[in-house]
């Protein structure tokens, strides 16, 4: 029987990252192999296990992202663009899938990971969760059935240490109506308002980004009209959703040629 894939963390003290090294040090489907931090920080040199407040396990995080990706068959990174960048060429040259869960990218950034998706599988997502991706789809369907007499609206709420607006799962809910409307979501995109404005254009579709407390992540798409509202709605209470679909796209691009993917392709949807 074929070993299991071994997975490398990064960003391995967050949120995100604590509970993915949990995920696959619990999984019978995968191994950890790598755990990645930034250099100079407190749990380098440390073992997972007792970094996490528990027995040794073997496996050591290190500032070496190359040295880790060398033993793994997946990488999962929920971090920042610029380290992601850097991780998608280094994934690339180890052939390790490439999971990318980090948000905030902008269009040129991630146009940059196009070269490397010429040499090993990159699954990128602003959101893993199945939910999530069902909520895109029927976004994309309802924006296509409703003309412009239906303001299109985008809700997103997340907890107060967030550092990016709108979130990337409120662009991915945008870019699904901007092509359900066959428009490009940088001609219509409205955000950040303030002060006396001139009202809405017709056919924006508009952005609203609320922070506080511990809110894992919820999402609102409206739909107003004249006499009318449709709301399609997801709320996240639990970030396991979003390490559950992560561990998917690792094991599923393991027999998958090279290529720029989506959780859509994971899903099957």
């Amino acid at each position: 029987m074929a070993e299991n894939p071994g997975i490398t963390i990064t960003g391995a003290s967050g949120r995100m990252g604590q509970a993915l090294l949990k995920a696959v040090m619990e999984s019978d489907r995968a191994r950890l192999v790598g755990a990645v931090e930034i250099a100079g920080h407190p749990w380098i040199g440390q073992d997972v296990g007792e970094a996490l407040g528990g027995q040794p396990i073997g496996v050591s995080v290190t500032d070496d992202a190359l040295e880790a990706f060398a033993v793994s068959q997946a990488v999962i990174d929920f971090t920042a663009p610029k380290a992601t960048l850097e991780f998608a060429a280094l994934a690339a040259q180890a052939r390790a899938v490439h999971v990318i869960g980090t948000t905030g990218m902008t269009d040129s950034e991630i146009s940059q990971l196009e070269p490397a998706s010429r040499h090993a599988v990159i699954v990128r997502a602003g959101n893993m969760s199945l939910g999530v991706n069902l909520l895109t789809k029927l976004t994309e369907k309802v924006a296509a059935a409703l003309d412009e007499d239906f303001d299109i609206e985008i809700i997103e709420t997340h907890h107060n240490h967030k550092v990016d607006a709108p979130s990337g799962t409120a662009l991915m809910l945008g870019e699904a109506a901007a092509l359900g409307r066959n428009v490009t979501l940088s001609d219509v995109r409205d955000s950040g308002r303030d002060g006396i404005a001139s009202g809405r254009k017709r056919g924006d579709i508009g952005f609203s980004a609320i922070r506080g407390g511990d809110i894992v992540g919820e999402h609102d798409v409206l739909f107003a009209s004249s006499g009318e509202r449709i709301v399609l709605r997801h709320m996240a209470t639990d970030r396991g959703i979003f390490v559950r679909g992560a561990m998917k796209a690792a094991l599923w691009g393991q027999d998958k040629m090279p290529g720029h993917y989506t959780m859509m392709d994971v899903l099957g949807l």
